[in-house]
Order: structure tokens, then sequence, then C-alpha cells
């Protein structure tokens, strides 16, 4: 091993900062999929309460839980991307949820979020997308 070498960090990415992803498949096409994540309940589950669909460039968003951000960009059937902000951070990170068909009736779901601060905070919301992804995927199939 050579003097210069460094051993990389688990999720740690050299422009991207820290990042974190989190995805399951669902038994269920990716419209169904898509439709629930984008509805009032399936946002509520993976953004918050209080926010709509946020399908323009630029528009901007806060949760009742004080979660705020922007829409970076939304392509229908596929992805949303946005800026994530909790109330008690100093930064923003950049959040994306994207949908791609696995085969006949079944949808991948993808959560994936960079720049985070460190590899506790990396840590943090690895645990905090499981869950979410978790949630989405009893809401769509049931118990």
């Amino acid at each position: 091993m050579s003097a210069g070498w460094r051993r990389a960090e688990v999720g740690r990415t050299r422009d991207a900062g820290w990042q974190i992803g989190v995805s399951r498949t669902i038994d269920r096409p990716v419209e169904d999929v898509w439709t629930f994540i984008t509805s009032p309940a399936g946002l509520a589950i993976w953004l918050g309460d209080g926010v709509t669909v946020l399908s323009e460039r630029g528009a901007g968003y806060q949760t009742a839980a004080g979660v705020r951000g922007e829409t970076r960009s939304f392509r229908e059937l596929d992805r949303v991307r946005l800026t994530w902000r909790p109330p008690d951070w100093t930064h923003d990170t950049t959040l994306q949820l994207a949908v791609t068909s696995v085969g006949e009736g079944r949808a991948r779901l993808t959560v994936h979020q960079e720049r985070l601060a460190d590899a506790a905070e990396r840590e943090q919301q690895r645990r905090h997308w499981q869950g979410v992804v978790k949630a989405i995927v009893a809401a769509l199939t049931g118990p």
C-alpha cells in the first residue's frame, strides 16, 4: 500500500459529500407507486404533512414539522428531486425519490439523499429513509 493511498469512507463521495440510498422492490406497477408518492397521503409519509405535489422547478415548500426546501426537478412517473432541510439543520441536502419498472407489475422505489454533513448524519438518515420506505410499502401493499 502506498503512503498516498487512503481507504474510501462508506457513503462519502468527492463531489456530493456524504450520501445515502435506500431502495425496495414493490409488487405494484410504476403508475400506482408514483400516484401514491405524489398524493397527499404519500407525501405525508415521505415529506411531511401539509405539502402538495411539487412539480414546478423552484417551487418552495415547508411541512408542518418545519422541513423546507424547493423542487429541483420533477419528471412524471420517474423522479422528483428537491432540497430538504429540517428546522434544526444549518445546511440543505438534496433528496430524490425515483420509481423504475423492474418487470411486469413491479416497481423499485429508490430514495437518495446527498450533501449530508458527516457519517453520523448519514447513519441517522439511513435509518430514517429505511423507515419511510417501509411505511410506503405497507401503505401500498397492506400489512
